[in-house]
């Protein structure tokens, strides 16, 4: 089942077309369909995939190159060999794909060779001295580890002026995600809005949804019933990744849940002190995909000092906040009949997760509200501190362009009524616009919205949660 990427498969299918060898990286959050966008941009080549096995303690890198070396054998039909170092496998691979078409894919490339530090060295000297003098041959390297990939490849001397495509692939956009439903197009968008809060875009997650079972029962399925793909699915992301450093990892996701903190706010919860390895953590947690930095803007001026992580990832709070709390009572199969809506803070978690999805799916807004792309300055959540002076202000969404700043309110609520006008008004009471901005306010809604709203003309655009399923992200 593969829906969307559209722009992702156009830069890897015009990658592919290319006279002359050629590296790409493709990096991003587990379970985000790397390696199926990639088969599925490939299928038409002769295409090799060799993957790292995965974490576990005790695994070592000669474990990794024996796999090595048994997928070459498989894909060459060729006898094993007993490497015993990665140049000695990487020389044999190239001396393999020497002439004629190749897609050689090494997927979770920090697996493969994270065992090995001179990895990321051998693999260059290869490249320069042997796959690259293949014009037909195509190396993509691919792995969710993203911060390791940085390190080692993207950000790496050794690498400079040799990559020629990178991809770091997010989740999917709501109108993609929608195409999961294709076959059942009588279901409600609210329907889809509850799974989405909590699945977000991860086409993985999707895949598991039954379109003829209604959003409760899914949820149930998935999240309360013992084996369900999301039950066990946080330790087993932060095992894969952080190794036996996941409980530091999920701790600082942890702090998270509830609203976005700076890197101040978030040492002090976990009581420790402010420093380099803290923020190289939460560096890591971005670069995942878990978390995201939103900077507080000042014109076309980026508030550096004004900084707050905010949880991007839907499953992973859902999975804190309902999951873990009863995940014995989940196993014992005690919890699957769990009414949904009685859990605690249901509707503010649910308004939480659809800030997120809103946020995830910007580019649909700024096309929805006709703004230029090359007009923008900035497109983020906003926040102002108390002082003396002013009082604070929180902002879900404040778009600023050249002459017009866009207030977006995002709320989800079953009944929505005239008492946002007032709420919106003093936010805008506390803003500091300059004389020569306009102010335009929009609502950005999942619930049912009174006639009042419409009446009071007060938004310059209201934008539905359908609105999402069917325009386009570009």
């Amino acid at each position: 089942m593969f829906f969307g990427r559209e722009h992702e498969l156009e830069q890897l299918r015009f990658f592919l077309k290319r006279p002359t060898a050629g590296i790409a990286v493709c990096s991003g959050r587990r379970r985000i369909g790397k390696s199926t966008l990639i088969e599925h941009a490939a299928k038409d080549y002769p295409f090799y995939e060799f993957y790292g096995l995965s974490p576990r303690e005790g695994i070592t890198n000669q474990q990794q190159l024996d796999h090595f070396s048994r997928l070459l054998s498989k894909f060459f039909s060729v006898p094993l060999v007993k490497f015993t170092d990665w140049q000695e496998a990487l020389d044999m691979l190239a001396a393999l794909t020497r002439q004629g078409q190749y897609v050689i894919f090494l997927d979770e490339i920090s697996w493969m060779g994270g065992k090995d530090k001179d990895f990321p060295g051998k693999l260059k000297g290869v490249w320069d001295t042997q796959f690259k003098k293949n014009s037909k041959l195509k190396l993509i390297l691919c792995g969710s580890v993203s911060s390791w990939i940085q390190e080692n490849i993207l950000q790496s001397k050794g690498f400079m002026g040799r990559i020629s495509l990178t991809i770091d692939l997010e989740e999917l956009p709501l109108n993609q995600a929608n195409q999961f439903w294709s076959k059942t197009p009588f279901i409600s968008a609210y329907e889809k809005f509850k799974i989405l809060c909590i699945t977000g875009g991860v086409p993985r997650y999707l895949e598991e949804i039954n379109p003829k079972l209604d959003a409760e029962n899914n949820i149930k399925l998935l999240g309360f019933t013992a084996g369900g793909l999301l039950v066990d699915e946080f330790d087993k992301i932060f095992s894969d990744l952080f190794g036996k450093n996941a409980a530091e990892y999920q701790d600082i996701v942890r702090t998270l849940v509830h609203q976005p903190k700076s890197t101040e706010e978030i040492a002090q919860l976990l009581n420790i002190k402010l420093s380099g390895h803290l923020s190289n953590k939460l560096t890591v947690l971005k670069e995942c995909g878990f978390l995201i930095r939103d900077y507080a803007w000042h014109g076309k001026k980026r508030l550096e000092k004004l900084s707050k992580y905010r949880l991007r990832d839907n499953y992973l709070r859902f999975y804190l906040k309902y999951i873990e709390p009863k995940k014995e009572l989940i196993e014992k199969k005690l919890y699957h009949d769990v009414d949904l809506e009685n859990l605690t803070d249901w509707t503010s978690i649910m308004g939480m997760q659809f800030e997120n999805l809103v946020l995830n799916n910007l580019s649909q807004i700024v096309k929805m509200l006709e703004i230029s792309p090359e007009s923008l300055y900035s497109a983020s959540p906003y926040f102002q501190n108390p002082t003396k002076a002013n009082p604070g202000c929180q902002i879900d969404l404040l778009i600023q362009t050249k002459y017009t700043i866009y207030l977006c309110e995002v709320k989800f609520c079953k009944s929505i009524g005239t008492e946002i006008i007032t709420e919106v008004i003093q936010k805008i009471e506390r803003l500091k616009i300059p004389k020569t901005v306009s102010l335009r306010p929009v609502l950005i809604y999942q619930g049912e919205l009174s006639k009042e709203v419409i009446k009071e003309d007060f938004f310059s655009k209201i934008i539905a949660f359908d609105d999402f399923l069917y325009t386009p992200s570009s």
